[in-house]
């Protein structure tokens, strides 16, 4: 029943109650009479997880969309994912893994990332925070544009979010803060320019110290974020497993997926039919 759940859950196309609809239909009317409305990035979908973020406060929603528009053109956003090469992938995956990998039981595609492999003086010799943060724009705009049109194809029903696995096994704390700069940067890209994006979050490997870490954290972020997020130990396989197909899973989590060069380069997913 979790995909029946998903497809319909409050406040999106199909559970509107009528103020929503009536703060939908006067988002869009004020968008366009303002000569912002962008008809291909704007549909009504989009226009709802910018007023969900807003709490459907449309004044709010309409200075989100707006001040998201001016950043997408003084970031270059369209140039960046028509044209980035971020030719260092198979590099950087050696010293800070993070990839898109199959899908959950929801059909929301999985994102893994291990913070813990962190090697930040290898990183930054072979990119930069500024291509890091590019390729983080890139990865989100292909998973609006690509992925979840497939996933949601796949499963028959709406996917809008993602379901993302943080590893923090031997982290340490100065190697976070040597990337805190780069962290925040892209949780507030994530929460202001891709809101409403996040369906679950589970932390694993979660280290005694990491409380300390969170507690850092934990300001950057709205109520509706943190309560998605699961922070849990070493034993982490059984809520994993609950939330994803064991075939889906990496080995290395507990699952059975072993893709051929490895999972975190295989791109595998309904989006990549024949991943490399």
């Amino acid at each position: 029943m979790a995909t029946l759940q998903q497809a319909t859950a409050p406040g999106r196309l199909g559970n509107l109650t009528p103020a929503q609809q009536h703060a939908l239909d006067e988002l869009r009317r004020k968008l366009q009479e303002e000569g912002v409305f962008v008809p291909e990035r704007m549909d009504d979908a989009t226009l709802l997880r910018f007023l969900r973020a807003r709490r459907f406060d449309v004044d709010k929603a309409k200075a989100m969309i707006i001040s998201c528009e001016e950043w997408r053109r003084e970031f270059k956003v369209d140039e960046i994912y028509n044209n980035f090469d971020f030719k260092e992938k198979a590099l950087v995956d050696k010293y800070y893994p993070q990839y898109y990998h199959k899908t959950d039981k929801d059909g929301r595609p999985l994102y893994i990332e291990r913070l813990g492999l962190l090697d930040i003086k290898a990183l930054y010799a072979i990119t930069t925070q500024e291509r890091q943060l590019q390729r983080l724009v890139y990865e989100y705009e292909k998973f609006l544009r690509e992925r979840l049109p497939a996933c949601s194809k796949a499963v028959g029903h709406p996917v809008e979010t993602s379901c993302t696995i943080l590893d923090l096994q031997n982290v340490s704390l100065s190697n976070f803060y040597r990337v805190k700069d780069y962290v925040m940067a892209a949780a507030s890209i994530g929460q202001d320019r891709y809101p409403e994006t996040m369906g679950k979050f589970f932390i694993i490997n979660a280290p005694w110290a990491f409380s300390t870490v969170w507690t850092f954290i934990k300001p950057w972020l709205d109520e509706a974020t943190v309560a998605k997020i699961d922070i849990l130990g070493s034993n982490y396989k059984d809520k994993l497993l609950a939330q994803i197909p064991a075939e889906n899973l990496p080995k290395e989590f507990g699952g059975l997926c072993e893709c051929p060069g490895g999972c975190s380069l295989s791109d595998a997913g309904p989006w990549n039919p024949q991943p490399q």
